[in-house]
């Protein structure tokens, strides 16, 4: 199965504009993605993004200081608005919580992605839980003082090799190289914002390229004028 490229946002018309790179496979959601979308009905904004984007869309459970129920009741609403495409977000817990409601909705057939992941190990149980997807956050493993490479690589090898239909997407992209040491690294899906990827297409040297082509085209067009003047 090839690497995947999700964007990471809320925002329509950021989503609309990457769409028509043809190069995004979903979208990723959270709780500081929707602040920045001021104003906008949640549930609204949601099926918006599901009518663009025939991909995985992760949205964030919210009610996390309240009991298992309230949590599997919230997960079943955000679902039913689209089973197929929308993929519940469960931080992973450091009490296990969060693997607890990972095996409940699995058991309901609820799409899952497992967040807020640091360690190899997090990502392990994750997995075996049943989660759909594991989320590693990128630069928050290298500010904890590990090594994101490191942590993809082992992260991925457990998976594949421990035969887990788990997805490891791998987010926290603070910089175009970050995506090209997750993708190298083997992260199934990386997940980037908007600011990063809009640099990515971006090359000075290419630019510079593309100048001096179009410059010897133009003196082409010159000379071929020119023989045509003197041949006539």
């Amino acid at each position: 199965m090839e690497m995947e490229i999700f964007l990471d946002t809320a925002s329509v018309k950021e989503i609309r504009e990457i769409l028509s790179w043809g190069i995004i496979d979903g979208v990723t959601t959270n709780q500081k993605i929707f602040l920045a979308e001021r104003g906008v009905n949640f549930r609204d904004r949601v099926l918006e993004i599901l009518s663009l984007v025939d991909g995985p869309l992760s949205v964030e459970l919210t009610k996390t200081d309240s009991s298992d129920e309230n949590l599997v009741e919230e997960a079943k609403e955000y679902s039913s608005w689209d089973p197929k495409n929308i993929v519940i977000k469960v931080p992973m817990f450091g009490d296990g919580r969060g693997l607890r409601i990972i095996n409940k909705l699995r058991k309901e057939s609820i799409k899952t992605n497992m967040t807020c992941m640091i360690s190899t190990n997090q990502v392990l149980l994750a997995a075996k839980a049943g989660a759909t997807y594991a989320s590693l956050f990128f630069n928050r493993v290298r500010d904890s003082g590990g090594d994101p490479v490191k942590v993809i690589q082992e992260s991925k090898r457990i998976i594949d090799e421990g035969g887990f239909a788990t997805r490891l997407i791998v987010g926290s992209i603070r910089k175009p190289e970050d995506v090209n040491e997750a993708a190298m690294a083997g992260a199934h899906i990386v997940t980037i914002p908007y600011k990063i990827i809009v640099q990515m297409p971006f090359h000075q040297k290419t630019e510079e390229t593309i100048k001096e082509f179009d410059q010897a085209w133009l003196e082409f067009k010159r000379a071929e004028k020119s023989t045509q003047q003197l041949t006539m």
